[in-house]
């Protein structure tokens, strides 16, 4: 059974906006208390949150699909929807966030970051945030919006300050379980090790932790073995530490030329040129395995590598390697740029920046995109023509029938607002733009008027019996 996963593919929704609510106050011996159509809730987000009690991402393997709660509708009585719960998903630390095509959307390093996968929806306006000195009624409430829905894949990177690399059965993992109190599966035929392996190692008043990387044979980069899966752990280490088997039985194997092949696999791999090396000559309590660190010792000195002969099972030479290593990592944080306080930084809009734009297609179709065009459409009601009305006036408002006509745009031409797998077509009409005052008036209602000084109603109803008489006067019976 998989016990351990460092790469999933995630399928995020988040959760929908709730829609407005179209009400009107009603209350005894007051038939016009006005709109009072709430809002409705926004949608829940699926945030990433990096914890590091978690270091697999198996949970995922076995559900992938991952949505966060809708937010619900607007009630009357101006009772707003209740919001929708985001959904935290934990992660390993390490975690790199990226897109289908393989583009990084995030690198989650540090207990606590987060990452907002998928956006939540937009909670939809009422007719009570809708109405206006121009719009004292409106009969129709915006749509919420839809969220966010996403194709995302995790790939685990572990974060550790130094990695060992080398041949199955090289002793990686009984170095570990020597140096830390890592306690990891230990057996001598190769690929014991199907996972990585993490260990904290104290040494002096450092503290660091050390990681194995399993199944690094020839052809590992190209996908050989296990190494093309788990090469991705070394990424983050501060320092390579190359454990050669002095006590293989294996012929055709010595140390250099193991080094060799798998420094070429880390450079085929890539991206590790900088990493300071360090070499350690493991199993010198077997004779011969003695005998043979002795022999390419100088060897591996003439390169410029560190040498440590140690020797997992009778414990020898652990010390002056783990105080080595602690030497090497401290180097490698002091080199490390402090992180800096947080800069906010402020692009302001361009002058000439409308927010939206107009392309005209080769089949002639006009097409509009821009982030509020393509929400406002995503908000209507279309089935309610005061609803379709009032986007008539926002779009105009925005400048997009202005836009339209210096395109070339003419009447009965098809208009597009949004991408081409998700649009609202519609044939245009200049006479839209002429009308959009007459649009404009939709939702208002004389009965919401100012009320009328006392002496005006008396002289309008004094007209009205006035009216009613003349026309009683001129009633000729049959």
């Amino acid at each position: 059974m998989t016990t351990f996963v460092d790469r999933v593919e995630l399928h995020v929704a988040a959760g929908n906006g709730g829609h407005g609510c179209a009400s009107v106050h009603r209350e005894k011996f007051k038939p016009l208390g006005g709109p009072d159509g709430g809002n409705g809730g926004r949608g829940g987000d699926i945030v990433l949150t990096v914890d590091q009690s978690v270091t697999t991402l198996l949970e995922y393997h076995h559900s992938p699909h991952r949505k966060a709660t809708n937010g619900k509708p607007g009630e009357g009585g101006n009772r707003s929807g209740k919001d929708g719960q985001d959904l935290v998903l934990v992660v390993p630390d390490g975690t790199v966030v990226l897109d289908k095509a393989g583009n990084v959307l995030a690198d989650l390093v540090g207990h606590g970051t987060s990452y907002v996968a998928a956006q939540g929806g937009r909670g939809g306006l009422g007719n009570a945030a809708l109405a206006s000195a121009r719009r004292k009624a409106p009969g129709f409430a915006l749509l919420g919006e839809p969220g966010d829905f996403r194709d995302i894949v995790l790939e685990l990177k572990t974060v550790a300050d130094v990695a060992l690399v080398g041949y199955p059965s090289a002793g990686k993992s009984s170095l570990i379980s020597v140096l830390s109190a890592a306690k990891p599966k230990i057996a001598d035929y190769p690929f014991t090790t199907l996972v990585p392996n993490l260990g904290v190692v104290t040494a002096g008043s450092t503290v660091y932790t050390i990681a194995d990387v399993p199944g690094l044979i020839p052809g590992a980069s190209q996908g050989r073995g296990l190494g093309l899966e788990f090469l991705r752990h070394v990424e983050r280490c501060s320092v390579l530490v190359h454990v050669l088997d002095t006590a293989t039985l294996e012929s055709e194997r010595d140390p250099v030329t193991d080094l060799d092949i798998i420094e070429e696999e880390l450079k085929q791999y890539g991206g590790l040129d900088n990493r300071p090396r360090m070499v350690v000559l493991n199993k010198i309590d077997v004779p011969d395995g003695k005998d043979l660190a002795e022999m390419v010792r100088p060897d591996l000195e003439a390169r410029g590598y560190r040498v440590f002969e140690v020797s997992a099972v009778a414990r020898t030479g652990l010390k002056e390697l783990s105080y080595a290593l602690a030497e090497v990592v401290a180097k490698a944080r002091a080199a490390k740029p402090k992180e800096e306080a947080t800069r906010i930084v402020i692009r302001p809009k361009a002058v000439d920046d409308t927010g939206f734009t107009v392309s005209q297609e080769e089949d002639g179709l006009f097409r509009v995109r821009g982030e509020k065009p393509e929400r406002w459409v995503r908000q209507t009601d279309f089935n309610n023509d005061e609803a379709v009305g009032y986007l008539a006036d926002r779009l105009n408002r925005l400048g997009v029938e202005a836009e339209l006509m210096k395109a070339g745009a003419r009447g009965g031409d098809g208009v597009a607002i949004g991408p081409e797998d998700n649009a609202v077509v519609f044939d245009w009409e200049p006479s839209v733009t002429a009308g959009a005052e007459m649009l404009g008036r939709r939702g208002e209602d004389h009965r919401f008027e100012e009320p009328r000084p006392a002496a005006q109603r008396r002289r309008d109803r004094q007209a009205e019996r006035d009216d009613a008489q003349e026309e009683f006067d001129g009633f000729e019976p049959f």
